[in-house]
């Protein structure tokens, strides 16, 4: 019989035999994990009918590293009861560059358990063991798992099961199937509730780890059983995990949780509380830098500033739909007189009534506001990660009130003055993500507006990000419930994505707050409103950047620019003069004229990774200079003092 084959986007006539499988179409190539058998992903055992189209899954792609990682969740669950004879199975998925699985077992893992649970699970890799996929009734389920009770709770779910707790990887809808793992004896040696799919066989699963285990409640409720959750990761390859390991070491190298301390710029004291961050004054020089830079940068972009209160009351949440449809990302409220107030989890709300104080004219628009303000979401502390994830966020957060004509302009003007900011911090490498509007299922709600308000909102933030000549990635349901939006995901030194800016357009909010200006011809008309951030939250831009630079910081950001050296204490006074000099170029500049030696004042100003050391001898004060030693341990000796002081300026002004 004939078949329709795939490659490359052709398609292809291939003959092969009645009851063939995609094991027998691929099977010289261990690299194909799966198939996409007319459009839907099977496994490789799955038979083939005439005329089916047929197009392989690559180990390596996103969606065959997803198969291998789920196969592997299977190895590691098949070990875990083979070493602890307790164990009650949780549930299993793929997650970014891993998977995990969650267990009820007697004591937590240790790192001596992992190292024994790996070897168990090289022993189940190297015996090939198959996956076979059995459609089975629910009784017949739960007559097969009698013994696994958080598996006979997700039967009861079926059809029901949240993709977000990995309980639909487990389930799905309609017919339940397990997964018998089969040893080449033909005996069954672990089965799983499962829906697939599944590399062919354990064989397929050329390369894992095991990383770390931690507490989970069963299904994410804090309400239910804490489990033991099983991190790892697996690969198409062992050169593909050995790259990923050295990726997460430099990262760890990186982190900026650890270089914070390092550094002395910020700290998280438990007494202040999760995810409210403290700015040491190291830190606060950083923040500061960045704080005016961009207030220069939106006065010169046409911004006005304004300033709005950290409190407000409950019925101005309402009247901008943030309390029907974010309330969940808002702090609890507070009663004064009588009254509830809340903390402010955005701006936009204020900055309305600021348009709204007195009449507009068209004559005024584009009209942009512009603040530093703070905000409050109440994370949950889960996901609170030192400076990227926090409950205390300052936004250089921005409106821009514009006729519908300008509406198009206006998103350029952002984009372009989002990509240079990006650009002076050192972040060159980034796409556009659009985020939109999913009316499927339970998301449906969400969101607020017309259809035509969506599409035409839609189609204007697709056209302006596409003549970026960026790529522009789709994010369906991203959007913030009263507009689409787009974002920039910058790469950082290692590689790593991290939404930055965003670009967000509303037509709901004017209309809420009855917001008007006088058009030409003297109608009232209703401005379009668009959000913009730059930094987004400067908390988490100033995490990213320690990361980027691995917290050495160009020059005109480090906290501390230049630190003096004297080669003995008689030459303190003399390095005191150069610093009074540097001191009014606006330079940022130490003197270590502590009693340690020069060797070890060298040692630490690279511990803190200060961009210039200027060295002073007897020979530099002879010749009215200074010895550069850089922060990569080269040097340049004898600069004359001016020649020094124009070299530090020029790279900080030019933000080399």
């Amino acid at each position: 019989m004939n078949i329709r084959l795939i490659v490359s986007d052709s398609v292809q006539d291939q003959s092969v035999e009645a009851g063939a499988t995609g094991l027998d179409l691929f099977s010289q190539d261990q690299t194909v994990v799966a198939m996409r058998l007319n459009g839907v992903t099977r496994d490789l055992a799955t038979e083939l009918g005439p005329d089916d189209q047929v197009e392989a899954v690559a180990a390596d792609s996103p969606e065959g590293l997803s198969i291998i990682r789920h196969s592997c969740a299977h190895v590691a669950a098949q070990a875990v009861q083979g070493l602890r004879s307790e164990a009650k199975l949780g549930i299993g998925p793929p997650i970014t560059d891993g998977f995990y699985y969650d267990f009820d077992v007697d004591q937590p893992f240790t790192p001596e358990d992992l190292k024994a649970l790996e070897k168990a699970m090289r022993i189940i890799v190297k015996e090939r063991q198959r996956f076979v996929r059995r459609a089975v009734s629910d009784e017949q389920a739960r007559q097969e798992l009698a013994d696994e009770p958080y598996k006979i709770e997700l039967i009861s779910l079926k059809g029901a099961a949240s993709a977000d707790d990995g309980s639909a990887v487990e389930v799905g809808e309609g017919q339940l199937t397990i997964y018998d793992n089969v040893r080449r004896t033909g005996q069954v040696a672990w089965r799983d509730l499962c829906r697939g799919p599944h590399v062919p066989h354990t064989g397929y699963i050329k390369a894992f780890a095991l990383t770390r285990s931690s507490a989970a409640y069963w299904r994410g409720d804090q309400r239910n059983a804490s489990l033991q959750r099983l991190y790892g990761t697996a690969w198409a390859s062992q050169d593909d995990l050995d790259a990923y390991q050295t990726r997460l070491a430099e990262a760890a190298r990186r982190d900026h949780r650890k270089l914070g301390t390092e550094l002395d710029l910020y700290s998280f004291p438990e007494e202040v509380g999760p995810g409210l961050p403290l700015f040491h004054p190291k830190g606060g020089v950083i923040k500061r830098v960045m704080e005016d830079y961009v207030r220069q940068r939106h006065i010169e972009e046409g911004f006005l500033y304004v300033g709005t209160p950290h409190i407000t009351k409950e019925g101005l949440f309402h009247t901008s739909g943030h309390l029907p449809y974010y309330s969940e990302g808002m702090f609890p409220p507070m009663d004064v007189d009588g009254t509830n107030y809340y903390l402010k989890a955005m701006n936009c709300p204020m900055h309305n009534l600021i348009f709204a104080s007195r009449g507009r004219s068209y004559r005024e628009l584009p009209l942009r506001f512009f603040e530093f303000g703070t905000v409050y979401r109440d994370e949950r502390s889960g996901v609170l990660q030192g400076l990227t994830r926090v409950r205390s966020i300052t936004q250089d957060d921005s409106h821009s009130y514009v006729t519908e004509s300008q509406a198009p302009d206006e998103v350029r003007h952002l984009l372009r003055f989002v990509l240079g900011l990006l650009s002076d911090f050192g972040l060159n490498d980034f796409y556009l993500e659009l985020s939109t509007r999913d009316d499927s299922g339970a998301k449906a709600d969400k969101f607020i507006g017309s259809d035509q308000q969506w599409a035409e909102a839609t189609a204007i933030l697709e056209r302006v990000g596409r003549e970026t000549g960026l790529d522009l990635v789709p994010d369906p349901g991203g959007a913030a419930f009263y507009g689409p939006k787009i974002s920039v995901q910058a790469r950082d030194a290692i590689g790593r994505t991290w939404q930055m800016s965003t670009i967000q357009y509303d037509f709901n909010q004017p209309a809420r707050f009855g917001l008007r200006y006088t058009a030409a011809d003297g109608s009232l008309r209703q401005p379009v409103m668009i959000h913009s951030a730059k930094f987004g939250s400067i908390e988490r831009f100033m995490g990213v950047l320690v990361e980027h630079y691995a917290g050495a910081f160009p020059a005109w950001l480090a906290p501390v620019q230049v630190v003096g050296i004297p080669v003995a204490a008689e030459h303190v006074p003399y390095l005191r003069e150069v610093a009074a000099q540097l001191g009014q170029a606006g330079v940022r500049v130490e003197v270590d004229d502590s009693d340690e030696r020069m060797q070890k004042k060298i040692r630490a100003a690279q511990r803190q990774k200060v961009p210039y050391m200027l060295i002073v001898g007897a020979d530099d004060i002879a010749q009215g200079a200074v010895s550069f030693r850089y922060r990569d341990g080269s040097q340049n000796n004898g600069v004359p003092i001016a020649a020094a002081i124009a070299e530090i300026t020029t790279a900080i002004r030019e933000r080399a």
